[in-house]
C-alpha cells in the first residue's frame, strides 16, 4: 500500500466511524421523539381533540426547511423526511382513537 493508500483508507475509516455514532444519535433521538408524540396521542385520544393539526404540522415544516438551510442541508430532503415522521406520528395517534 501507498502512503496515500493507507491515509485514504484511514480517513475512511474515521468517517464510517462518524457516521456510526451519527446514525445511532439518530435511532435514539427518534426514539425520544417518538415517546413524546405517543404521549400526545394519549392526550389528544384522552380529550378527543384530532389527531392531526395541520397549522402546526405546516409551521414544523416551515421551521425545519429553515433549520436544514442553515445546516447545509437540503431543505427538500428535510421536509420529505419530516413529512415521513408527520405521517407515522398521525398513525400513531389515529390508533389511540380507536
Amino acid at each position: 500500500m501507498t502512503d496515500a493508500t493507507t491515509r485514504a483508507a484511514t480517513l475512511l475509516k474515521e468517517h464510517r466511524e462518524s457516521i456510526d455514532r451519527l446514525d445511532a444519535i439518530l435511532v435514539y433521538t427518534l426514539g425520544e421523539r417518538f415517546k413524546h408524540t405517543q404521549a400526545v396521542g394519549k392526550l389528544k385520544a384522552e380529550h378527543d381533540l384530532p389527531p392531526s393539526d395541520p397549522a402546526r404540522e405546516e409551521a414544523q415544516i416551515a421551521r425545519l426547511e429553515d433549520l436544514a438551510t442553515q445546516a447545509d442541508l437540503d431543505p427538500d430532503f428535510a421536509k420529505k423526511f419530516l413529512n415521513f415522521i408527520i405521517a407515522e406520528v398521525i398513525r400513531h395517534h389515529q390508533q389511540h382513537q380507536s
